[in-house]
């Protein structure tokens, strides 16, 4: 069984000690405060969360996103605490139910820092380009099998632990040095891309990967200061998931889904009387104030706030019921999936599939971003494939030489694994603008 007290470590990582209490900005508060000032979740403001440069203002973006989950962890993390230090009335001399709701917070806050220009499709274009025999793929026969897995299944997931640990502030001293409480929570698949396909069935935890081969010792040194039990594997490494992971997704998957819906409605997508039935039906019947709301939009908006509310009670009531197959890791399955209301959450998600996702707009989006990643990758690793071809002292093509020197830290030339995961750091931190622009570039059509 893994413990609360150790789960809600204040050591940092790339420190040795714990940090000490400051009951006015607590180390949990100081891991939100991190991840808000860097440059990583900045860029947020210029990534593509479902609509690329969307027709209405009132649509989110990936930072609001990320706002607005990290709003919801807080409640979840928060409500979870006062139960769990009620149950165990010792953990109260180490921690306070508002510790439980900063740790989900941050880790909410972060949980897409990872992710390419252009959305998951930008993560799929990563991918799918690395398995090209015409792209990528043959610049992988020289890596270990683990190590080709890494960027033949790219994951904002690993790259966003990366992000955290590695490349943000301390460059290579461990990164925002957040503490292992958060960062454990921020990794909902606590495994690398080795773990075969038969463990990941039926597995939440374990339905993609949370870190590369680069940040598995930085991973295991997490887990081993909070506690985390390991998973059996025969490939791979993994473990079960922080408790308090599970209230992370949780809060992406209820901001996501029920804002979604209230999305398409404002997109003009979702007809008003659909939208209003399926949340009066998360809700299980208007409330009582509801006739006061005149507007349709603010009917929605009041309906939006109202699920989100009872989503979280949900929620909550799930994972205390849940505790001991939580702490034992033997729940395999997301929260979302026991709550009452999970049937209507499918129908949200059904209708917001064909209505907001597969339009015209976003495939004709999602062509022009896709060009942009595969010239990106293309350019970067052909102009650090000459160099290692012509040696340290050898002559680079103009081009190539002025593309090594638009990378933002020196590469590590003598290491083929390293050098294309510095690739792929410096594209996927790019934001959609700024990916565009180098595109534009590259082809000629703008110069300064």
């Amino acid at each position: 069984m893994m413990e609360w007290r150790q789960l809600l470590s204040t050591q940092r990582f790339g420190h040795g000690d714990a940090e000490p209490g400051a009951p006015a900005r607590t180390a949990f508060q100081k891991d939100w405060d991190r991840v808000v000032f860097s440059s990583a979740f900045r860029r947020l403001q210029d990534k593509t969360q479902v609509h690329s440069l969307p027709e209405s203002d009132y649509v989110r973006t990936r930072l609001t996103h990320s706002m607005e989950v990290s709003s919801v962890g807080r409640s979840l993390g928060a409500a979870v605490g006062q139960t769990m230090l009620q149950r165990h009335p010792a953990l109260g001399q180490f921690a306070t139910a508002a510790d439980f709701g900063h740790i989900v917070s941050a880790a909410c806050l972060a949980h897409d820092i990872g992710n390419p220009p252009f959305g998951h499709f930008g993560e799929d274009t990563i991918r799918f380009w690395f398995q090209d025999a015409r792209g990528g793929a043959p610049l992988l026969a020289a890596l270990a099998p683990a190590e080709r897995a890494d960027f033949t299944g790219f994951e904002g997931n690993a790259q966003g632990f990366r992000i955290l640990t590695r490349l943000q502030n301390w460059h290579e001293q461990g990164g925002l040095r957040l503490t292992a409480a958060t960062l454990a929570t921020f990794t909902k698949y606590p495994c690398d891309a080795a773990v075969e396909p038969a463990a990941r069935t039926g597995d939440a935890a374990l339905a993609k990967f949370g870190f590369f081969q680069a940040e598995k010792p930085h991973f295991d040194a997490v887990a081993a200061v909070v506690g985390l039990l390991r998973r059996q594997s025969r490939q791979g490494l993994a473990w079960c998931r922080h408790p308090l992971a599970f209230l992370v997704e949780a809060a992406d998957d209820i901001c996501y889904r029920v804002v979604d819906l209230e999305d398409g409605y404002k997109l003009g997508r979702i007809r008003f009387a659909e939208a209003e039935a399926l949340l009066i039906a998360l809700l299980g019947q208007a409330p009582a104030r509801y006739r006061d709301v005149a507007e349709p939009p603010r009917k929605i908006g009041y309906l939006r706030a109202k699920a989100i509310g009872r989503l979280i009670e949900a929620v909550v009531q799930v994972f205390c019921d849940s505790e001991t197959a939580i702490m034992s890791g033997a729940l395999r399955q997301d929260l979302l999936a026991l709550v009452p209301q999970c049937a209507t959450l499918a129908g949200i998600a059904a209708i917001t599939s064909e209505r907001v996702f597969q339009t015209r707009d976003r495939y004709q989006t999602e062509i022009g971003g896709g060009e942009v990643i595969v010239t990106l990758l293309e350019a970067f690793t052909g102009a650090i494939e000459d160099r290692v071809q012509a040696g340290p002292d050898g002559r680079l093509s103009p081009k190539s030489d002025a593309l090594l020197r638009l990378m933002p830290v020196p590469v590590r030339f003598e290491d083929a694994y390293g050098r294309l995961l510095q690739v792929t750091d410096f594209v996927s931190g790019m934001t959609d603008s700024y990916a565009l622009a180098q595109f534009r570039r590259l082809k000629g059509l703008a110069i300064a």
